[in-house]
């Protein structure tokens, strides 16, 4: 089965653009939503291979999110906490995320930690 797309979340319309771009131009497919509600949608439909999840956001934050996705019957993908909380080791804790990384963060440690979760397209 070829992999699902990487689903971004989160409420920053930059961010999600630049992460978009930056995982598109390495070869993954790319999914996006500006909150929780949206992102349960677009995992409704297109089994992501990948969450990469903001915590503080309009509408339905990525607790709720994660309460709601995982509460769902069959396979779920990895949840990666992206988030500018100081510690968001916690906030990646507090929903049993399998993974975190900072905001500010940079591309290399973006591509390192999809690289870890996620598999490009084999075109």
């Amino acid at each position: 089965m070829p992999p699902g797309p990487i689903l971004v979340v989160d409420d920053d319309e930059g961010i999600r653009g630049f992460v978009e771009l930056a995982l598109d131009s390495e070869g993954y497919m790319v999914s996006t939503a500006p909150n929780g509600a949206v992102a349960l949608e677009v995992a409704g439909h297109e089994q992501p291979d990948l969450i990469l999840l903001d915590m503080r956001m309009p509408i339905m934050d990525g607790w709720a999110f994660t309460r709601a996705y995982r509460s769902r019957p069959g396979p779920h993908a990895p949840i990666v906490v992206i988030t500018a909380a100081r510690d968001a080791g916690e906030r990646a804790a507090e929903v049993q995320a399998d993974d975190y990384l900072g905001k500010p963060f940079d591309l290399d440690d973006l591509l390192d930690i999809v690289g870890r979760y996620a598999h490009p397209r084999q075109d």
